[in-house]
């Protein structure tokens, strides 16, 4: 098991209240998949999210961007990718 760092704890305590998700934050592995066979979130959870992000972080996500399949992947990826574009 990974140890998460603070950011990464933090988006996955956004990630559990944004789509009420029944477990605790601390149990969002940082590599494990968030979506399909990870923790099951589907596109809607992705929309969701997304907006979750944008207030939080004041992150510009958009539907038709490329990367989006990689920022997404994982909370370890998701949290980089704050880090990196966050204006909050």
């Amino acid at each position: 098991m990974s140890q998460n760092t603070a950011l990464e704890n933090e988006v996955a305590a956004l990630i559990v209240e944004a789509l009420n998700l029944e477990q605790e934050p601390g149990s969002i592995e940082p590599e494990a998949a968030l979506f399909g066979e990870g923790l099951g979130l589907d596109s809607i959870d992705a929309l969701e999210l997304a907006v979750a992000l944008s207030q939080q972080y004041g992150l510009q996500l958009r539907a038709d961007d490329e990367n989006n399949k990689k920022v997404f992947s994982s909370l370890r990826e998701l949290s980089a990718y704050v880090e990196a574009h966050r204006s909050k």
